[in-house]
Formats: C-alpha cells, structure tokens, sequence
C-alpha cells in the first residue's frame, strides 16, 4: 500500500514540477539565429534568379522581407511582455482571444506544420549526410509500393530510416535537459555563422569584379510585360521561408531567464544577425556567379555548393556539404526543442494529451510532449507527405502570425501589457499590413491550396470538445 501510495504521489508532482530557467539572453539570440538559418540561405538565389529580375533588386527583396520579419520581431518581442508561460504564439492567441484560436494554432503545429518542419528539415540533414557518404538502401525492391497512389513508405529508405533515427536521437538528447540542447544549438549555430561569414570573404575576394548590376530592371526580357509588383513577391515569397522561424523562440519563455526583458532582446537581435548575413551571402553569390548561370542551375542545385566548388574546387563542396548539414541538424535540434514546449501548455490547459503536461523529476523537462513529437514526425517522415501537408498550411500559418500582432495592439489598448514597447504601434500596424497583403496574395495565386490547409487545420475542432471534455486542467496559474 504505501508503495502505491508513493506512486502517485509520484505521478501528481510530475503534473506539478516547474520547468527550470537556465538559458541565459546570449544562449537565447543564438537559438533565434540557429531557427532561422537552415538551408534557404544557401539555395534561395537560384529560384529568386529565376524571376527574371536584376541584382539590385534581388538584394533589395532581400532586405524588404527582412524589414517585415524585424517588425514582426517587434511584434512578438511586445507580445513577450505578456507572460512567462511557455508555449509562444499558442500562449500569446489564448490569453488575448481565448482557448479555442490558440489551440487551433497549436494544433496544426502538432499534426501538420512543426511535426511536417521536423520531418522535412530530418530528411534534408540524412540527404545532406546521403551525398558525402552514401547510406545504404535496404528497401529500395519495394520503393514502388504506394498507399493511396500517393503515401511510398519505402521510397528512399535508408535516408528516411537515418531520418527516424536522427530524430530518435535528438529527441532522446532533449529529455535529458535543456541545457543540452542550448549548448548544442551555441556550437552549432556559431559554426555555422562563422562558415557562412568564410562563404562570403571568399566569394568577395576570389571571385572577377563585375558591376553588381546594371540599370535594367528584367535580366530576362521575356518577363517585360509581366506585372513587377507580381515578380517582387514572388522573389520576396523565396527569402520569407529562409527568415521563417523567429517566433519559435517564444515557446522557450518558462525555461528563459527573465523572459520579459531577455526575449525582445534575443528576438530583435536575432533577427538582425540573421538580415545581415543573408544580405552579404547573396552580394557574394551574385557577385562570384553571373544571375544567368545562378537562374540555369535549376531547382536541385544548391547555389553555394556550385559557387564554392567554382572557387575552391573539391574542397569547397564538401565545406559547403558540412555547413548544410550542420545547419540542418542545427535546426533540427532546436525545432524539436521548441515544439514540445507548446504541447505541454496546451496539456496543462486541458486542450492536448493529459501526459504532455508532465514534466521529468530529473531533467526538468516536458519529456511526454517530446516523445509525442517524435512519434507523429517519424510517421510523417515515413509516409513522405509532410511537403504536401506543409505547403498546404502557409496561408494558416501567416494568418496566426497576424492575429497575434493583432491581439497585441488589444492588449496593450487594454493595458494588459503596461510596460513601453520600441516601435510600437508602428511595427505590429506595418507588420499586420504586409502580412495581410501576402495572405490576400497566397489566397489569390493558391486557392486550393490554402482553403484545404485550412479544412485540415478545422479537423482539430472535435478534439478540442474531446480534450475539454476529458481532461482536467492541470496548472492554470503559471
């Protein structure tokens, strides 16, 4: 009897135990920064070249995304003033428009967009991993089997098989504490940094001066009569997905020291960091490669692999190949971090599985809600579907984007939020416009797309009533 007794005892204080604040603001900027660096920094050029527009106003795209991401940077380091709950945008929605809109924010996350972002950011590291040292491939007789005519289990089976394991192992990593995973992430996200700053002095010095651009605004005159405000998006849309990946820091507030003044630190100067580096990477590529040459090489090519090979030869793909798959493991530890923290607020709200709200005894951390994470993202690495499912939610998951700077302009008009915000209202107002711009303009060039990740994304509403109905809320006052 008393065995039991202590049993659940056991059992009620892992539903209790606080999560541990032990990451530091420095820590904090390099987890923004190691988030948004992943592979679209060093192939996005290609498609952006392919718009037909000169250099002048690649870059120039370049910095006009980067000045939307720094006013959503604003945004949420305002909306950091709010709580020091974890869970981020899932945490800001609910205390500024209630439980149902933020939990289907957090939904989506689990089932489609932060599992599928695991998924598809595992499967690039292995295929990263894939084209230095070939993995072997023991299903490759069955790779023609399908589920459906569209679900290959077996298609690519040993990078997806390295995928399941990275993602096994990095999730194992995190349960253990989340000091691990900061450490990680500081290594990896200041070896990063320091290659992609390598990158740019060599391109810069090594390769022929050139002009960097001439006075014509289309490289390409087939595109003359196109609209030009059609062109700019469409290259600012390619540099949007290499900012993607700011906010997630926000998911991290209970385990921040002094989350109120640390996060909007972190955020901006995170942000910023990232900005430069991507302005000065892509001067460097198209001062080293003529935009034709960038525009040829075509969607499977990666831009600074083939510029690094043309100045340094054999030695600069293979440096290239590690930076990629540094930066892709990177982002895969810290995106495996962040998302867990949100499952677990959901939990102790009463809207996700009721395990998700335990915390480890030892580590201190949510380790259900990681495990959970692992589960559903391997399935999804496995079916190969999570580009499909992906794409299909960017109109949803920009939407949440702007009803959080929304409800930070109400909660600050409420005084909820008392304390002064840099560039407020100006930010969360140029933010919400630009946003809603590019939402009106995913809805108009890809309908079906955003109407269907919106149907999947209301597939949360029964588990909703379910959760509410069947859990009990567990920590309501954090």
């Amino acid at each position: 009897m008393p065995e039991i007794m202590q049993q659940e005892k056991n059992i009620i204080d892992e539903f209790n135990i606080p999560l541990k604040r032990v990451v530091g603001w420095a820590a904090a900027i390099l987890m923004v920064a190691g988030n948004m660096i992943g592979t679209g920094v060093f192939k996005k050029v290609v498609p952006m070249a392919q718009t037909g527009l000169n250099e002048n106003f690649i870059l120039l795209a370049w910095i006009v995304a980067g000045l939307i991401v720094i006013f959503g940077a604003f945004t949420f380091a305002g909306l950091a003033k709010l709580t020091t709950a974890p869970g981020g945008t899932y945490e800001y929605l609910r205390l500024c428009f209630g439980n149902f809109p933020a939990f289907l924010n957090g939904w989506g996350l689990f089932i489609i967009i932060g599992s599928g972002s695991i998924a598809a950011i595992a499967f690039i590291f292995s295929q990263s991993v894939n084209s230095l040292i070939a993995l072997p491939n023991p299903f490759q007789q069955w790779s023609h089997i399908s589920i459906a005519g569209y679900i290959y289990p077996f298609e690519s089976s040993g990078i997806k098989i390295f995928s399941v394991v990275t993602i096994v192992m990095l999730t194992w990593f995190n349960v253990r504490g989340v000091k691990n995973s900061t450490i990680l992430n500081t290594i990896v996200t200041t070896a990063k940094i320091l290659g992609i700053l390598f990158l740019i002095v060599v391109a810069l010095v090594l390769s022929s001066p050139s002009p960097i651009a001439d006075n014509t605004v289309y490289q390409n005159s087939s595109l003359v009569n196109t609209s030009f405000l059609s062109i700019f998006l469409g290259a600012m849309l390619s540099s949007f997905w290499a900012y993607d990946g700011f906010t997630n820091v926000t998911a991290l507030a209970g385990e921040i020291k002094d989350p109120k003044k640390n996060l909007p630190i972190a955020i901006i100067t995170g942000v910023l960091i990232v900005m430069t580096l991507y302005v000065l990477a892509n001067y460097a590529f198209m001062k080293a490669m003529p935009l034709q040459q960038l525009a040829a090489l075509g969607e499977n090519k990666i831009a600074a692999t083939e510029i690094a090979g043309k100045l340094l030869g054999p030695r600069g793909t293979v440096l290239i190949s590690v930076l990629i798959i540094l930066s892709s493991f990177g982002a895969l530890n810290i995106i495996i971090l962040f998302y867990s923290r949100v499952y677990l607020r959901m939990s102790q709200e009463g809207v996700f599985f009721k395990g998700a709200s335990k915390v480890h005894p030892v580590y201190r951390t949510p380790y259900n809600a990681l495990w959970y994470s692992m589960i559903w993202s391997c399935l999804l690495v496995l079916s190969g579907t999570y580009d499909v499912l992906t794409n299909m939610v960017i109109f949803t998951g920009f939407a949440f984007y702007l009803l959080a700077a929304v409800g930070l302009i109400k909660m600050k008009r409420k005084k909820v939020i008392k304390e002064k915000i840099p560039a407020y209202p100006l930010a969360p107002v140029l933010f919400i416009i630009c946003t809603g711009v590019f939402l009106i303009g995913i809805l108009i060039n890809y309908p079906r797309q955003s109407l269907t990740g919106t149907a999947l994304l209301l597939t949360g509403v029964p588990f909703y009533y379910y959760f509410r109905k069947n859990n009990k809320v567990i920590n309501n006052d954090l």
